[in-house]
């Protein structure tokens, strides 16, 4: 009986969560529209969720924020989202499964490895003061590096073509691309996992003992 209700409030917490990361996904807060790509807060639910509920619960997450995103460059498409939707891609079979891994598969990845860093992180003992922000600035540079470092190896060309530049310059690019906006964001979801965090695991305490 206390399996199941203890798997009970686990499948709830994932449920709620996704719901948090679906609204996100589908307002101006969680997806924001630039003139070449889509800037995003939606990964830091994801992160919250695998802290509170493991790296399991933090992949299902990361596969809705990716569908949400495959979605959303589907419906309304920027200069790059061929590198986000199977929809448009623009090499066929081959580019549609890139896109996939690039918008779900590396989603996944935040979830995945969040989760592991906040258990890697307790297991040496860190203070959730320090843990928090940490596990939050990581979760949000796996979502930029995994992206813009899928984009380099898989859809270089593409994305040279997409942006007028010469192969060569295409790295240059994705580096702007990752310290320009990545880290600006990493930095911002650390503060609000740590802040938000903090409540959470004092107001649902049995769900950061289950992860």
């Amino acid at each position: 009986m206390k399996t199941r209700k203890k798997d009970t409030r686990y499948l709830t917490s994932v449920a709620l969560m996704a719901a948090v990361v679906i609204l996100l996904a589908n307002t101006p807060l969680g997806m924001i529209h630039l003139p070449i790509i889509k800037a995003t807060t939606v990964h830091i639910p994801v992160i919250l969720g695998a802290i509170l509920l493991g790296p399991g619960a933090g992949a299902i997450l990361g596969a809705v924020f990716g569908v949400c995103s495959m979605i959303s460059n589907t419906m309304t498409p920027t200069l790059l989202s061929f590198a986000f939707s199977p929809f448009l891609s623009m090499t066929g079979i081959t580019g549609a499964v890139k896109a996939l891994w690039i918008s779900v598969g590396c989603r996944i990845m935040i979830g995945v490895l969040s989760g592991w860093m906040w258990i890697l992180l307790k297991k040496w003992k860190v203070p959730a003061s320090a843990a928090l922000p940490v596990t939050g600035f990581f979760g949000s540079m796996v979502n930029t590096v995994f992206v813009m470092g899928s984009i380099y190896v898989l859809l270089a060309g593409e994305y040279a073509k997409a942006r007028s530049v010469a192969m060569d310059g295409v790295w240059g690019l994705i580096m702007a691309t990752i310290t320009g906006a990545g880290i600006p964001e990493a930095v911002a979801a650390g503060i609000i996992v740590a802040v938000v965090g903090k409540i959470l695991i004092h107001t649902v305490p049995y769900l950061v003992k289950s992860a």
